[in-house]
């Protein structure tokens, strides 16, 4: 089945500075970084002990969310990938690309009681390229689409020469490799995860010549498809922005914040610049992940402002009969450090893109079945429920567009 992401690589190449396409992935590859945190924790717990969510129940989240079909990317560890792409085949006729990620350096190994962190970075990689295609150590060149085809790839500059040559070198290996075995990847940059390693006024100069500098001596078959870093403020976005239009720039979504801090960082990075956003914690933290993606899809789209989807996201959770985490005018709040958008060269506080913090727990009211008689013309299982991998791209669309309009009536388009 023809990708989303695909499409709309293809028209950002052949409009570039025009097309106002946008990607959103959804990061469900924290297995890599937190272990059994991971998941976050189950609706299941009684006064203060609580639970995290199990494996099975992360996968069923992750099949949630490809069913669904709103988002362009969803990242997996290589282990879930091996379970859901290749034996579940949960991908071949989903318009969702599967990603796993490629690398985990130093900065993200984080399991309780960690102090890694805290050291500069080191390039290290668990999986192989041919493990993420095909799912074992050498694949036949027949068996390479088997697996997922695109890798995330993390770099971290500590302005430290020793070590940034040699995260340098891990990644010239690894995008050496990736262009024989025809393996797509798209390039993270962290910011540095030690402290006073770049002046922060600076640090925005930093990482946009860094990116800038490395991708010069790399020729087009072997760049990454896309970027993913910190969302600086305007001035550093619509710089890389305007750079090079072939570039196609991405945000991360660091901690999870309120709901506007999400919403806002969304729909700021996107006015200046940035065509994809890749969140992690700030969805699978939410309250109600389908409902929370369907609200970032509309953003990133330019269907509604932030101001205005925070209180009919609250709205949404009431008619599913979910209480917020919390209330209307709390969560109207910027209260993440990481999100910024003076421009001024404030560093954030997600320097390793996986900070621990304890996750909110889902409220134990589960949503009622919907109310409304289901469409006719939208493919049905046979429980009754919608058949989301069915749905042709012109269902996806206007289904997509009348559940907006059940949430807060009719809005026009911009």
């Amino acid at each position: 089945m023809e990708k989303n992401l695909d499409r709309k690589l293809a028209r950002m190449h052949a409009q570039p500075g025009s097309c106002r396409d946008f990607i959103l992935a959804d990061a469900k590859d924290a297995d890599m970084a937190f272990g059994l945190a991971a998941p976050g924790q189950s609706p299941e717990y009684y006064g203060q002990e609580g639970r995290f969510r199990s494996l099975a129940e992360y996968r069923r989240l992750i099949r949630d969310v490809v069913q669904q079909g709103l988002v362009d990317i969803v990242i997996l560890s290589a282990s879930n990938n091996y379970h859901l792409t290749i034996e579940e085949r949960l991908f071949e006729k989903s318009p969702v690309t599967p990603a796993s990620r490629a690398n985990d350096t130093s900065d993200i190994h984080l399991p309780r009681g960690n102090r890694y962190g805290q050291e500069p970075s080191r390039p290290f990689r668990t999986a192989t390229i041919d493990q993420m295609q095909c799912g074992k150590a050498d694949c036949l060149p027949e068996e390479r689409g088997r697996g997922a085809n695109l890798g995330l790839y993390s770099v971290t500059f500590n302005n430290q020469l020793e070590r940034d040559l040699r995260t340098l070198d891990a990644y010239r290996d690894f995008r050496l490799e990736a262009e024989r075995k025809g393996f797509r990847h798209f390039l993270e940059v962290f910011d540095p995860n030690v402290t006073d390693a770049v002046d922060p006024a600076l640090l925005g100069h930093f990482i946009n010549d860094h990116i800038a500098r490395l991708l010069a001596g790399v020729p087009q078959p072997g760049r990454p498809v896309f970027l993913k870093i910190v969302y600086h403020g305007p001035r550093f976005m619509e710089e890389l922005a305007a750079y090079d239009p072939h570039l196609i720039p991405g945000i991360l979504g660091g901690a999870s914040g309120t709901t506007y801090d999400a919403f806002k960082l969304l729909s700021e990075a996107r006015r200046h610049g940035a065509r994809a956003a890749l969140f992690g914690r700030k969805i699978n933290n939410s309250e109600h992940q389908l409902t929370f993606i369907q609200f970032l899809r509309w953003i990133a789209d330019g269907q509604i402002e932030p101001e205005e989807a925070v209180p009919a996201y609250h709205a949404a959770l009431g008619k599913l009969g979910l209480r917020p985490y919390r209330p209307l005018e709390k969560d109207r709040e910027l209260s993440n450090p990481a999100v910024s958008y003076s421009g001024g060269g404030t560093r954030t506080q997600v320097a390793s893109g996986f900070t621990p913090e304890p996750a909110p727990r889902e409220p134990r009211v589960e949503p009622p079945a919907p109310a409304e008689p289901v469409a006719a013309e939208y493919p049905l299982k046979a429980d009754g429920e919608y058949d989301f991998s069915s749905f042709t791209q012109e269902q996806r669309l206007r289904f997509n567009q009348e559940q907006r309009d059940r949430v807060y009536g009719r809005y026009p388009s911009r």
